[in-house]
């Protein structure tokens, strides 16, 4: 978005200084312009705001259609960090290791306190952030994505703009029998936030989540799965305000297009449940 330069320049620094082959490395300008990075670094700059999947697919189809040209993709957030050298080797090697792993998570930590906050734990048993896992889906801003997997299943949704973005991509990728790690020993530094901070956030999750049941699940399972959410929402108690907002998202959910429906395989729905996490929550 061009608003944290510094945050940038430190994190292409560490990308830039990682062990092994060069790593080979694109800004993409989200409706903002790219400016003074070091050299050697590719830049997009879009016109618009595509918002963080459409964004992402941009920077995909710079290495080719689908990201073809390369093996691997690796996505960061602008204002995180990588403070191991040794990272982009060990994903290098977790892929060569395993032909079925798709998508890499890496544990996000606060760079001064180390900690890492539950909702970056991408499974319901969050408790121990350092153990790693098979998991069902992954974190949008600290991962790595074999490029077999978005030639198979497709790239991120564009129209999601924001939330749930990640859990969609995951669950077609499992559906077409690609493996998911939560890695804890990757690590990206990344200031602690809070998720509400961002405008509309309460009715984009909303409106996401129920795009991302109408598109990926059975339908039976579609009711439970919105009504689990609905029941957790309130249970959270939220603000009149940030209520609201999420359920006008709901309805929007609802009454807008969702994109295209290919339902999970009642296989897949039992592969998540045996990973800990069924598409019910």
């Amino acid at each position: 978005m061009g608003t944290r330069p510094e945050e940038l320049r430190a994190l292409l620094d560490s990308v830039a200084a990682q062990d092994g082959a060069p790593v080979q490395t694109v800004v993409v300008g989200n409706g903002a312009p790219v400016t003074g990075l070091p050299e050697g670094v590719r830049t997009v700059e879009l016109p618009e705001n595509l918002g963080i999947p459409g964004g992402r697919n941009v920077g995909i189809e710079a290495f080719g259609p689908g990201g073809g040209d390369v093996d691997i993709l690796l996505f960061l957030d602008d204002d995180g960090h990588l403070p191991d050298a040794g990272t982009a080797e060990a994903v290098r090697e977790a892929f060569a290791a395993d032909p079925r792993l798709g998508i890499v998570s890496f544990r996000i930590a606060d760079p001064d306190t180390g900690v890492t906050q539950r909702r970056h734990v991408p499974r319901l048993r969050a408790s121990d952030p350092l153990r790693s896992s098979r998991v069902t889906t992954f974190l949008g801003g600290a991962n790595a994505v074999r490029t077999q997997v978005f030639a198979q299943v497709g790239g991120l949704p564009d129209e999601f703009f924001y939330a749930h973005e990640e859990t969609d991509l995951a669950w077609r990728a499992l559906d077409a029998g690609w493996q998911i790690d939560y890695r804890a020993d990757l690590v990206l530094h990344h200031p602690t936030t809070a998720p509400s901070r961002h405008a509309h956030y309460h009715r984009m999750v909303a409106r996401n989540r129920v795009w991302l049941a109408r598109r990926n699940l059975p339908l039976l399972l579609i009711p439970v799965y919105l009504g689990v959410w609905m029941l957790l929402t309130l249970l959270r108690r939220p603000s009149w305000a940030a209520l609201k907002a999420w359920f006008g998202g709901f309805a929007e959910g609802w009454r807008t297009p969702a994109g295209s429906r290919r339902p999970m395989r009642w296989r897949t729905v039992w592969r998540l449940t045996r990973l800990g996490r069924p598409p019910v929550i």
